[in-house]
Formats: C-alpha cells, structure tokens, sequence
C-alpha cells in the first residue's frame, strides 16, 4: 500500500524509517504546512512533498496516511484523511479525549475506512510471550499489575516547542506523553480497569502546565490491584527501563521494555527454559528513557504491517481505534481523580 505522512518533524522521520523498512508498504508522500520540512524529508525517500492538505488527501495513489503531529492536534488531519477515503495510522495518544477519538471513529465507520493507532510496545518477542501466559492463564488469580515508567526530560525538552507540556497539546505530561504505550501494554496484559485513585505534581520543571510525577492505584476488574507510576523526572546515567509487572497466586513476571527481569511460574512449561534464555534482561539501556530519539522503530514496522495486513484481511488490526481509547480512558480517569484530591473514579 502506498503511504503518506502527516508531520515532518521527528515522529515523521521516525515513520518514513519503519515504512521504508515493511513489507507491504512503500513511502509515497509527506504534508506538513511548512514546505522546506516536508521537501527535505521527502527528497530522502523519494516522496513526493505537499504543504497543501486538500491537495495531498486528493491524490488518488494515496492509500494509508500516518500522522506524527503534535498529540492535541490529531483529530483534524486525520478526520480529514478519513473523510478524503484514506486509512489512518495515528501516533499515540490516537486523541486526548474519548470523546474526540468517538469522533474519529465514527468518520471511519462512515467512509468504511480502518482508523488504527501506534501501539508499538505490543510488537516485540517478550510481549509476545507475556500476552500468551496471560492469555493461558498462567498466573492462576491475578493479584497484583502494575507499570512504572521512570524517566527524565531536562528543560531543553519541554522548551523546544511551545505545544510541549501544555494540556491542549500535549493532553497531558509523564502520564499522556511519556507513559500511555506502558499503560496500554498494562491493559493488554491484565484487562480492564474498574476504578483509580491518584496523585500528580509538578516538581523539577518550570513553564509547564502538566505533571512531571504521578502515581495512581488501580483496580482492574478482574480484581487485581496496582500501581501506576509514572515520571520525566527521575535521572539516572542510562536510564530506567519502562517496567510491566504482572502477578498472582501461580507466577510472577517482570518486564523490562523488551525483556524480562522475572519469568517465573509454579507450573513450568518447556518453553519457559528458551524464554529465560534469550529474552532476560542484561545491562540495556532504557529505549527512550532519556532520550525520545533512541527509541528503535521496527516495532512501528511491525505495527504498520499488522494494519495493512488487517486491511487486505478485511478484518481490525489489534491495534485498532478501539484499542487505543482503552489507555486514553483510563488516563483521563487518573488525571481526573488527581484533579480532585485522588477521589476514586469509577470506569
């Protein structure tokens, strides 16, 4: 399928890198209102450049559109992208409200378009194992599901554009931003929430509106209990991996970004002996930790070609509009209990 991206900044560069790299999707086009960042980054891949958005969405070779602008900012181009007859993969948050990602959903279902998000976190070997034990029933009665998300972003981060750290923009700050693939990776593994009590400030930084620390206690509705914890204000020399942990009265697994710092079940499985050989965790750095341009992108191929092969199947890719309004509801949840002295907000 022949892609087009929205956004020439960083995110887009990040798209053009996973799109070049997929099977069965080549790079076709890039928008962005400024022309000179839309014509350098398709002149590195051999796109066709528009700084005019009717003009883009009109060409007929356009199939599938990734968006990469600013997370506040992803309802109008991609309701426009639907609207035109294009698919839509949208970066995290898909919005940062239910409400706007209702909206979207119901222009993809009226032009019978498949609108999906970025949920890269789902799209490594360790995800995979831990979803098939979660999956199987491995940990017996869940008790205890929790992510930690402890990184760091110095000033320079959030004043190198002004639509960082602001709640229209951003939708959010170390929880929205930073921690929403974490949370979704949570959810996938553990189900549903049922309720949340939580607590944000604001502690190292300056001139932002959003939080920089939060912490919230969550009831799934499985009856599992836990912690998010989330931060951009946590240093540390390589970084801190972001963290899902899982376990009940059977096992115990810990995960590490891509691998796993505990994998370990009362019941053991012949294929537990190869997982605990190739996919512990040893001395890696956090991916993005520190540093938001250190992430790898085959996760986003990965991604991306799960929703073009959804599409050629006629069926929802896994990481559908429904599935990414699961984290931004139960994020808005956080941020309104926090709102409100951590009172506990049903879901």
């Amino acid at each position: 399928m022949k892609f087009g991206i929205i956004g020439a900044g960083m995110i887009g560069h990040f798209h053009a890198k996973a799109i070049t790299a997929m099977t069965g999707g080549t790079l076709h086009s890039v928008f962005d209102l400024r022309a000179e960042a839309a014509g350098k980054l398709a002149d590195e891949y051999g796109a066709k450049a528009y700084s005019d958005i009717a003009a883009f969405l009109a060409d007929p070779e356009l199939e599938i559109v990734t968006i990469g602008t600013p997370s506040g900012a992803h309802l109008d181009p991609a309701l426009a992208a639907l609207n035109a007859g294009k698919h839509v993969i949208c970066e995290k948050p898909l919005e940062i409200t239910t409400e706007r990602i209702d909206t979207l959903m119901a222009a993809a279902a009226a032009n019978q378009r498949t609108l999906a998000a970025v949920l890269n976190r789902r799209f490594h070997p360790g995800m995979d194992a831990f979803k098939k034990a979660a999956d199987e029933g491995r940990f017996g009665i869940l008790t205890s599901a929790s992510a930690y998300v402890k990184w760091y972003r110095d000033q320079a981060y959030y004043d190198s554009a002004g639509w960082r750290g602001t709640w229209a923009l951003d939708g959010g700050g170390a929880l929205m931003n930073q921690s929403i693939h974490t949370v979704d990776a949570l959810l996938h593994l553990a189900g549903p929430a049922k309720s949340v009590q939580a607590n944000a400030a604001c502690l190292a930084h300056e001139r932002i509106e959003v939080e920089d620390m939060l912490v919230a206690i969550v009831e799934f509705q499985n009856g599992a209990r836990g912690v998010i914890e989330c931060s951009t204000c946590t240093w540390s020399k390589d970084g801190h991996p972001a963290r899902v942990q899982l376990a009940g009265t059977d096992g115990s697994v810990f995960l590490a970004d891509e691998s796993f710092e505990l994998w370990d079940f009362r019941d053991e499985r012949p294929e537990d002996a190869e997982i605990r050989r190739t996919l512990m965790k040893g001395q890696e750095a956090g991916l993005g930790a520190n540093d938001p341009k250190a992430i790898n992108f085959y996760q986003h191929q990965r991604n991306f070609e799960e929703v073009v092969n959804a599409i050629h199947e006629g069926r929802e890719p896994s990481t559908s509009a429904t599935e990414a309004r699961k984290s931004v509801a139960l994020i808005t949840a956080i941020y309104e209990s926090a709102r409100n002295n951590g009172a506990k907000i049903e879901l």
